[in-house]
């Protein structure tokens, strides 16, 4: 598996069963349970299918379609409970949004790639396609519960039906796909709905706290007023910035200090929070938050969450 983030149309997490708005007018987020994963439902695909390089974050080198060293005959991992102290940080971090259980079950019909081998390198071709549209759903099912984006649910609900019937077609149709142009497609929406939700809050880089002339130095050149997308803010000092409704996707906040940082209503996908200082933030009605960014970044029990999202074992109390 790969611990590179995912720019524009980031990383994963797990919505949760509600829908409508927060008491304060926030969108809440729900999800169907296909986008959930249950790793006892798959044939081990994230540990064979994708590659990872010895780093920090994995011991060793893992080619594509290569079984991990740690994976057991029944697709179990075999230092699951110490993969962090073993060497394998990374593979606490990723999460497959249910693709896993939706090729090994779906798409094969139950047949693995160890009883039935001659399936396995287009299995693990067809795995990243679907981690990728089911990465989709999950955005796009969060669009569906913001009542500011409601003049674009229309066009996101067929944007649903269309990724669901991608995500649930054959191999050959999936591999066929032209995945680049339906994210592009998908992204016209999504930034719609952000653009909608945040529009009525107050969102500037120059309510930084003490900040906002190493922000605005950092942040991309010609950006506007609470534009921060893709800014190179690694390492930057942001505690107790006021981030509200700022747009922060695909931005790299890699070793930043986010601590008591207010990054409610903030746009936050794809941005790279590896290492990030969450303890004390307030990530509680951030858009497009994925468990995937969460568990990459340290945080405590002060850090509040999105609804759907958990508090990884591994942050500190």
């Amino acid at each position: 598996m790969t611990t590179d983030p995912h720019r524009g149309l980031g990383p994963r997490g797990e919505p949760s069963g509600c829908s409508g708005l927060g008491p304060r007018g926030e969108p809440s987020r729900r999800s169907g349970p296909n986008l959930l994963a249950d790793c006892s439902s798959c044939f081990g695909l994230c540990c064979v299918a994708l590659p990872f390089a010895a780093s920090a974050d994995f011991a060793v080198d893992k080619a594509a379609g290569e079984p991990c060293e740690n994976l057991l005959n029944d697709f179990r991992c075999g230092i699951h409970p110490s993969l962090r102290t073993s060497g394998f940080a990374g593979c606490t971090v990723y999460d497959c949004f249910g693709a896993g259980q939706q090729v090994s079950q779906v798409t094969y019909g139950g047949s693995d790639w160890r009883a039935a081998p001659e399936t396995s390198a287009e299995m693990f071709r067809v795995f990243p396609i679907v981690r990728q549209l089911h990465e989709l759903l999950f955005y796009l099912e969060q669009v569906l519960t913001m009542a500011p984006a409601a003049t674009v649910h229309d066009a996101v609900r067929r944007a649903l039906r269309v990724t669901r019937g991608m995500a649930g077609g054959s191999p050959t149709t999936i591999l066929e796909l032209d995945l680049p142009a339906h994210r592009a497609a998908v992204d016209v929406l999504l930034r719609r709905g952000s653009g909608l939700v945040r529009s009525g809050y107050r969102t500037g880089p120059e309510n930084v706290i003490g900040n906002a002339g190493s922000v605005k130095k950092r942040a991309r050149k010609g950006s506007a007023a609470g534009d921060l997308a893709r800014a190179d803010l690694i390492g930057a000092d942001l505690a107790g910035a006021d981030l509200r409704a700022a747009d922060l996707r695909g931005s790299y906040l890699i070793g930043a200090n986010l601590r008591a940082a207010d990054l409610r209503l903030a746009d936050l996908i794809g941005a790279d929070l590896r290492a990030a200082d969450l303890r004390g933030a307030d990530l509680s009605t951030s858009l497009f938050l994925t468990q995937f960014q969460v568990n990459a970044g340290r945080g405590d029990e002060g850090t509040q969450l999105p609804p759907g999202l958990t508090r990884p074992g591994h942050w500190s109390s």
